[in-house]
């Protein structure tokens, strides 16, 4: 993934990145650009329904529109359906709501209205393509029915699947920073109760493609493997837009929920979501993964910046790139934690002193990388060419702590070709260090 990823690490002052200029509309950073593109002006999301929609209502804009907070980055509003009246006959209310249990939805008391307003649509008001507009071939639909929505000018409905550890944290934050949370989706009671706690007003619900009528657009964080059964169970309507939270997979995973007119994209933090607060707190000052067209990359990272993280959109095919890195920075670094503290027992250090004396030394490695650079920050008796203090590490393990020895290995064998290039270790000190590691197993 060529981009501009962690601000603090590729920005060396340490400065936050800025995500757009003052008097300018929010864009996402473009990775790998030395000067990234500017986007359209981000706009919320809507369906044809009395919003903006995103199928193209941008297309006037260009790089030098002002913030959406200030009246001239505003684009025309459009005109909401009519209401119309009650069909005659129709179904009661405590009809409807007895069909909806039957079916295991569960609504929350609340109005739909909580985040906006209902209203009706014309006969000729079509949620699905025809078989001329989408490629898969599609049948038009003509309804009649209810729809919840954000009003002109306000950021769009969201709504949320999943009840883990991801949505209703990202809920939370949302909320808080005064973005809608209209409907949260998850089959588990007891989740779905403790996640409409943190987000109230919002509508609750069993299955996923009933929250679909209540938001404009749709957050599945759901684990990866679900992905295709939940986006499958889905059909989104014109104007709507859905996004994951995956970081390893593509927005492509999504292409069967969508019709004529809906964007899909993902939405990925680069936040450990171990606890709820926690993560809420962790998500300012976060970096989340954008992907997206223009169009939507643009609100994505508007919704970013609106919980206090930054958006970086990730260079096509990039993904999986993407997403091992931050493997390696969390759950790897969590191994080697445990291996420096399963060597600081050795030395009767409880893992608190562990954490203690080694994490200072992780903490000032890991600001000279930030000020000189990877290559430069690395220092120790491999830099130095130190062959015999590296036998004497690896006769230790292989005696106190053998689990830790490959790991040991990996990483020396790393620091040789770092202290290579960088011009410190002559060619036969490195291959003497070699030999050793290579007879460590």
């Amino acid at each position: 993934m060529p981009e501009r990823i962690l601000e603090q690490d590729l920005e060396r002052d340490g400065r936050r990145r800025q995500v757009d200029q003052a008097g300018q509309c929010r864009q996402a950073i473009d990775v790998g650009q030395a000067r990234p593109e500017r986007l359209a002006g981000p706009e919320w999301i809507g369906n044809r329904h009395g919003i903006r929609s995103l199928a193209g209502w941008l297309h006037s804009l260009d790089a030098s529109v002002p913030r959406p907070a200030e009246t001239a980055c505003r684009g025309p509003t459009v005109r909401a359906w009519p209401p119309r009246e009650p069909a005659a006959g129709g179904s009661s209310v405590d009809e409807t709501l007895r069909e909806l249990e039957e079916r295991g939805i569960v609504l929350d008391p609340t109005s739909g209205e909580a985040y906006g307003h209902a209203h009706g649509h014309d006969d000729d008001h079509d949620h699905h393509p025809g078989a001329g507009d989408d490629p898969a071939g599609g049948h038009t639909h003509p309804h009649r029915h209810a729809h919840g929505h954000a009003a002109p000018g306000d950021p769009p409905v969201v709504g949320i699947v999943g009840g883990g550890a991801v949505g209703p944290a990202l809920g939370a934050a949302l909320v808080r920073a005064g973005w809608p949370v209209g409907a949260i989706a998850t089959r588990n009671p007891g989740r779905r109760a403790r996640f409409q706690a943190l987000v109230p007003g919002a509508r609750a619900f069993a299955e996923a493609a009933a929250l679909i009528d209540a938001v404009d657009l749709v957050i599945l964080a759901v684990p990866d493997d679900a992905l295709p059964e939940v986006a499958g169970s889905i059909r989104l309507y014109s104007g709507q837009a859905m996004v994951h939270t995956s970081g390893a997979i593509g927005a492509e995973v999504l292409e069967p929920a969508m019709a004529a007119g809906t964007q899909i994209g993902s939405f990925h933090p680069l936040v450990a979501f171990a606890d709820t607060e926690l993560a809420v707190g962790a998500l300012r000052g976060a970096t989340i993964a954008i992907e997206g067209d223009d169009q939507l990359a643009a609100l994505l990272a508007d919704m970013a910046e609106a919980i206090g993280a930054t958006a970086v959109r990730l260079a096509p095919g990039s993904k999986a790139a993407y997403h091992a890195a931050a493997v390696l920075a969390a759950g790897g670094f969590v191994a080697l934690l445990d291996a420096i503290a399963e060597l600081g027992a050795v030395t009767g250090l409880d893992e608190g002193g562990s954490l203690s004396i080694y994490g200072r030394l992780i903490e000032q490695t890991l600001a000279n990388a930030r000020a000189l650079g990877i290559e430069r920050a690395l220092t120790g008796p491999i830099t130095r060419g130190d062959v015999g203090t590296l036998a004497g590490h690896l006769a230790a393990m292989r005696r106190h702590a053998p689990g830790a020895l490959p790991l040991y290995v990996a990483l020396a064998e790393r620091e040789i070709a770092l202290a290579e290039r960088r011009g410190v270790l002559a060619p036969d000190v490195a291959d003497l260090m070699r030999r050793s590691l290579a007879a460590a197993p």
